[in-house]
């Protein structure tokens, strides 16, 4: 039975997708550029908005820092505030902690906000642990796993009976690069089709409930 388990935070514990849509829309206006396409914010869900930036935009690494900058204006001032849980985590989460599991949260949203949407949405009880992206290098989802286990007291040769959440390729593939394996869940809809399943996930549920069981239910891979 896995004893630890890690949930990343947008498109798996919340929905943020309207709040982070509009701090998209709101840096766009400030750098002078068009609105971005909406297939293509879907595709921000996920991995660091700086990093989306780049890649999804072709900004440079100066413009894409400026984006940010515009973003986390917007997401401190509102964004932050609209975000939801999806529906049924909450009971979820209780199930999973009154059987004695563990829970952490490592999300590429930076900490603080990671805090805040927890204790705004009244699920930040439910988690021995947070870490999300910092400025000080821990930026890849790696790092931010590592972080996680490491707040965990989960020394770097213990990784067994650990399972990670998450609805991107770049949680299956952070945690793979930690030793642990991937619950992939579709709860919002942000992975292109196929994306989990090519990255490797363990399983692909589509609710709280279903995760919930395959969790409980499931023999973890490590001891």
């Amino acid at each position: 039975m896995y004893r630890d388990i890690l949930f990343d935070l947008d498109g798996t514990l919340t929905d943020s997708s309207q709040g982070a849509f509009r701090c998209l829309d709101y840096a766009m206006e400030r750098l002078g550029e068009p609105p971005i396409p909406p297939e293509v914010k879907k595709l921000f869900m996920g991995p660091p908005p700086e990093e989306s930036f780049r890649i999804l935009l072709g900004f440079s690494q100066e413009k894409a820092r400026q984006a940010l900058r515009f973003f986390r204006e917007q997401y401190e001032a509102s964004g932050q505030n609209q975000v939801a849980a999806i529906p049924g985590m909450a009971e979820a989460l209780d199930r999973l902690c009154r059987a004695g599991l563990r829970l952490a949260v490592a999300s590429s949203k930076d900490e603080p906000a990671c805090h805040a949407v927890l204790e705004n949405l009244g699920i930040r009880r439910y988690f021995a642990a947070v870490a999300g992206h910092r400025d000080d290098g821990a930026g890849t989802k790696a790092a931010i796993i590592r972080a996680a286990l490491d707040r965990l007291g989960r020394e770097e040769t213990e990784r067994g009976g650990v399972l990670m959440v998450g609805d991107r390729k770049y949680d299956v593939l952070g945690a793979a690069t930690c030793g642990i394996p991937c619950l992939g869940v579709d709860f919002c809809g942000y992975a292109p089709a196929g994306e989990m399943a090519a990255a490797g996930v363990v399983a692909l549920v589509r609710s709280p409930g279903e995760m919930a069981d395959y969790i409980l239910s499931a023999p973890s891979a490590g001891r």
